[in-house]
């Protein structure tokens, strides 16, 4: 790594701004409009830490251009545009949720048959098999630590552009999973099923449960106040999950001693998906080809600004970050 990497990267960081930007602006304009309100103490405080992360990352920078070490610059940075992306992402989930349109459950219960993918067949096997279970849940539970870490080890090991484009995608893949899923809405295998819930007993349907009561009051309209900490992921087509677990393995991949064991991580997750997230399969292809495309579009962006000149103090900052600091 050399110098010219971490001025791309601090590029990189301000575009990457622009969707985070876009999606606040959309979920404001639903607050703004009346549609949807949010209880503002969680939303607050949260939204607080992360923009006070990335002003810190800024003046740091701006105090010590020459000497500031790009490793806490950029993880910094990274950590509060993810968290930033998060936050918004749940009310936004909840505004894409209430378009009401119509359930497309039935045709991606059909397309899994086609594929010889029976979701009711996959939930029998785990259903009989409760010993995964278990492994199954920490796996799709790990895409909040993921979320976390992923900043840190990048930052940590210099990738500072891989971080960059990382972000980048997970904010493309996850504006486009919101406009997606307002179009084609779902609920998931176990309502496209139309099974009771007591035919599985050894499988947890709280993830199932929340998000089933949660799209049925929006969509009923019963549901317009959001608070943070409880909001459900209901969100099917594509998966999210699916998305961010390949976001996640495509980052750390090149990390030695570390990607192996990410991959394999998020490999679990992706399976846990279709069980404990109710997904269809489709959905869970969805998410995984997202992901590739949002990389995809990201790097374009990358190799954009790499061929753009670099003008100090313009439309967007290059302060010098020298490389050799601790």
């Amino acid at each position: 790594m050399h110098e010219p990497d971490a001025r791309l990267a601090w590029r990189l960081l301000h575009l990457n701004w622009v969707p985070i930007a876009a999606m606040a602006g959309v979920l404001l304009l639903a607050v703004v409009t009346g549609k949807f309100s949010i209880a503002p103490a969680a939303f607050l405080t949260m939204s607080g830490i992360a923009i006070e992360l990335a002003l810190i990352a800024f003046l740091y920078v701006r105090l010590r251009a020459r000497s500031a070490d790009p490793k806490l610059v950029f993880a910094l940075g990274g950590i509060s545009q993810l968290f930033m992306i998060a936050i918004i992402m749940g009310p936004l989930s909840y505004v894409a949720g209430a378009t009401s349109l119509p359930l497309q459950d039935q045709t991606f219960l059909a397309i899994d048959r086609a594929l010889r993918m029976d979701p009711g067949l996959i939930a029998r096997f785990v259903n009989d098999h409760p010993q995964l279970v278990g492994p199954l849940e920490s796996g799709y539970a790990l895409i909040k630590w993921f979320l976390l870490a992923t900043p840190i080890i990048l930052a940590v090991t210099k990738r500072f552009i891989r971080l960059q484009v990382f972000v980048g995608a997970f904010a493309i893949s996850l504006a486009v999973t919101l406009a997606i899923s307002a179009l084609v809405p779902a609920i998931g295998t176990y309502y496209g099923l139309n099974v009771p819930l007591s035919d599985y007993p050894a499988l947890n349907m709280t993830f199932y449960e929340a998000q089933l009561h949660d799209i049925l009051a929006l969509r009923e309209g019963s549901l317009r106040h959001l608070e943070l900490f409880e909001l459900a992921g209901i969100v099917s087509f594509p998966s999210f999950h699916a998305a961010s677990a390949a976001l996640y393995a495509w980052a750390l991949w090149p990390v030695r001693g570390i990607g192996v064991a990410a991959a394999v991580m998020n490999v679990m997750m992706i399976i846990a998906t279709p069980v404990i997230g109710a997904h269809y399969m489709i959905d869970v292809i969805g998410g995984v080809a997202l992901a590739a495309i949002s990389i995809r579009a990201a790097s374009y962006c990358r190799d954009r600004a790499l061929r753009a000149p670099m003008v100090d103090g313009r439309a967007l900052p290059q302060p010098q970050i020298s490389l050799q600091a601790n």
